[in-house]
């Protein structure tokens, strides 16, 4: 091949590249603090369904996770003192497998004796929409639905610095910058 034609080549394919960068959607801003939360309706692990609009009213942490996933296991347990800790009215856990099978979760949570709220996202269309791409993820979510933090990544849940941060929004203080 001559370097006229090579050269040539190079800028045709060089154009096609700038234009489809030029013409394609821009990818969504990542979801921030003080945004609303994505709204979704899940099914449960065990029957029915988790709706974010049916918390209104409650601090929610919000997990998305994968049972292949291990910094996901690795925090699971520190996930379950929290929630044992923290359970009642005002605040609910919820974690969100994006596993296809059924049978792997209901495996995975019975091995670590999880008794917080599981809901299924297969498809990954709620993951997607909170723009969960990497496993763990966490959002915190006030009683408005607006996001508070977003933590990507294992956190050790049980952490007094988690659990203090957690206890101030319950109380009505500490809405703001939360720890990484």
């Amino acid at each position: 091949m001559s370097r006229r034609l090579a050269l040539g080549l190079a800028a045709a394919v060089a154009a096609v590249v700038l234009a489809a960068l030029l013409v394609s959607e821009p990818s969504p801003d990542p979801i921030r603090a003080g945004e609303p939360a994505p709204v979704f309706v899940l099914p449960l692990l065990d029957g029915g369904t988790v709706e974010l609009a049916s918390l209104r009213g409650r601090i929610v942490l919000l997990n998305f996770w994968a049972t292949w996933c291990k910094p996901c296991e690795n925090e699971m347990p520190a996930m379950q003192r929290l929630h044992t800790a923290l359970a009642g009215p005002d605040f609910e856990l919820v974690a969100v497998s994006v596993d296809a099978s059924r049978d792997d979760v209901v495996k995975f949570r019975d091995r670590l004796g999880l008794t917080f709220p599981i809901a299924r996202d297969p498809d990954k269309g709620v993951a997607e929409a909170y723009q969960s791409y990497r496993y763990p993820e966490s959002y915190l979510i006030g009683r408005d639905g607006t996001i508070l933090s977003r933590y990507i990544g294992p956190r050790d849940w049980d952490a007094d610095l988690y659990v203090d941060r957690i206890r101030r929004v319950l109380e009505g203080a500490g809405a703001g910058a939360a720890p990484k």
